[in-house]
């Protein structure tokens, strides 16, 4: 199995290199239109290696839906923390209950007891 994940990882490097060195054409981002520049004032630009521009929109995609679905989830996360901390309670009355209940008891048949 690690043969193939190493395989398969030596696939993509190469396909990544290869659209990085058929992309390497400078590219002009602006941050609005240009109709809508002229009419705010303010014309934001900068020149990029069009694959640079390609690989940040994919690692802008996976960083939001990481984002959006570790949000999604957050309920679910909320509810197992619940549910811990009422198991951990109830394991730590369970400990107390038996510990009153075997305190005059002799410790190998109190041991006996739990063991059944």
């Amino acid at each position: 199995m690690r043969y193939i994940r190493y395989a398969f990882l030596a696939v993509l490097a190469i396909a990544l290199v290869s659209v990085a060195l058929a992309n390497r054409e400078m590219v002009m981002l602006q941050l609005l239109p240009s109709g809508l520049s002229d009419m705010v004032g303010m014309n934001r630009s900068i020149e990029l290696p069009l694959f640079i521009v390609i690989f940040g929109g994919i690692v802008a995609g996976l960083l939001i839906g990481f984002v959006w679905e570790w949000l999604r989830e957050h309920k679910h996360r909320a509810e197992a923390a619940q549910k811990r901390a009422e198991v951990k309670k109830l394991e730590r009355e369970l400990r107390r209950t038996k510990a009153e209940r075997d305190k005059d008891k002799d410790e190998v048949l109190a041991l006996l007891d739990e063991a059944s």
